[in-house]
């Protein structure tokens, strides 16, 4: 019986994995449920000669408890970057931009926030990737 609630323990491991790689706070909560019903699944199925330690479930407990406190935690910085790089964006528009080769350079007439980062676009057309190396200078009038 051991053999299967050690197979049972992994399986929570690899699913709090899958959900702290796609950081949904809505999958988490979701998995804390799995992993209570886990839990309780382990309590009854466990040798009654060497039960487990009741300081080992609260210990699995307040693990699980981390991982979805980071969870949320992510998805809150998730938002505050992505506020930022739109109040960066905006005060980009109507400076000059010169790409960190130099070859591209002109007028910001709009800004694309992406995962990548931001993206200008110039009056003429030219599309500069907003990262190291750029130099962003007022227009001259």
């Amino acid at each position: 019986m051991v053999d299967a609630v050690t197979g049972t323990t992994s399986t929570a491991a690899t699913t709090s994995t899958t959900s702290t790689s796609k950081t949904d706070a809505n999958k988490a909560s979701l998995d804390y449920d799995n992993f209570l019903q886990l839990l309780i699944a382990q309590m009854k199925n466990q040798d009654p000669t060497d039960p487990m330690d009741a300081s080992e479930q609260v210990a699995q407990l307040a693990t699980f408890s981390q991982v979805e406190q980071t969870i949320k935690t992510n998805t809150n910085l998730e938002s505050l970057i992505s506020a930022s790089s739109l109040s960066n964006a905006s005060s980009y528009i109507g400076k000059t931009i010169t790409s960190a080769d130099g070859k591209t350079s002109g007028v910001i007439t709009s800004v694309e926030v992406t995962s990548e980062g931001l993206t200008a676009t110039t009056a003429a057309g030219a599309s500069i990737a907003i990262g190291q190396g750029i130099k962003i200078s007022q227009t001259a009038a």
